[in-house]
């Protein structure tokens, strides 16, 4: 992949990583709401490609392939973080479900379950399940916007996997602790979607619920680590 100068050749690169790109965002549109289309992904994603032909040092170290993977996620994830599809009323009742999951555990000493959250915030079980699909669909990349909530910037360099890059920073201990506070099916569920990457129909598999369930099981366990996050200390 270089030229007879020794430098990178761009062209046969840009050639070769343009499949990486699909891939990535075919990754990320799962998680996300319909109305996120792919070919905006992968434009993002090529321009992260582009940016990474033009900063690649192959004197740092690292394989131009892991460079450029961070690069192209990057730049779908600020992508999509320029765009709030989110109503207000959702966010306000986020907020509060946020807060309600906190005095819960307080109180409890536990991780509340739904039915007592739910009649924390005076809602129906069924509005409250509606309230997580609800909040799910606007959440791109739930933990790095935890983590971004928390007022450290996040880098995409240096790690394979957003699991990996989420607990490269001054909050690992934190969010481990977080995460092993959560309730078994919840937490592996965290890990099944952020560590081994598997889709929602693909933990739903796994777990013998449906997609659906999958969705709100998942917007349960980011609101159980924001509100455990929110009482750490520096916060």
């Amino acid at each position: 992949m270089y030229t007879a100068k020794g430098r990178i050749n761009q062209s046969e690169l840009l050639t070769q990583y343009m499949p990486l790109v699909r891939r990535h965002a075919l990754s990320l549109q799962v998680r996300l709401p319909a109305s996120i289309e792919l070919d905006d992904l992968v434009q993002a994603g090529m321009m992260g490609l582009l940016e990474a032909l033009g900063r690649f040092d192959a004197g740092q170290g690292a394989s131009f392939a892991t460079f450029a993977s961070q690069r192209i996620r990057g730049a779908m994830v600020d992508e999509l973080r320029t765009r709030d599809w989110l109503p207000r009323s959702v966010r306000r009742s986020a907020r509060a479900m946020d807060e309600a999951v906190r005095q819960l555990e307080q109180t409890l000493g536990r991780a509340p379950e739904e039915g007592e959250i739910a009649k924390a915030l005076d809602m129906p079980l069924g509005d409250y399940q509606q309230l997580l699909n609800d909040t799910n669909s606007g959440q791109l990349l739930p933990f790095e916007e935890l983590m971004a909530e928390g007022g450290e910037p996040l880098s995409h360099e240096g790690a394979d996997t957003p699991f990996d890059r989420l607990l490269d920073g001054q909050q690992r201990e934190s969010l481990i602790a977080a995460i092993e506070a959560l309730p078994e099916r919840e937490k592996l569920l965290m890990a099944l979607y952020y560590q081994e990457e598997l889709n929602l129909k693909e933990i739903g598999a796994v777990l013998g619920v449906t997609e659906s369930r999958v969705s709100q099981l998942h917007s349960q366990a980011i609101s159980r680590l924001r509100a455990r996050l929110h009482d750490e200390p520096g916060r």
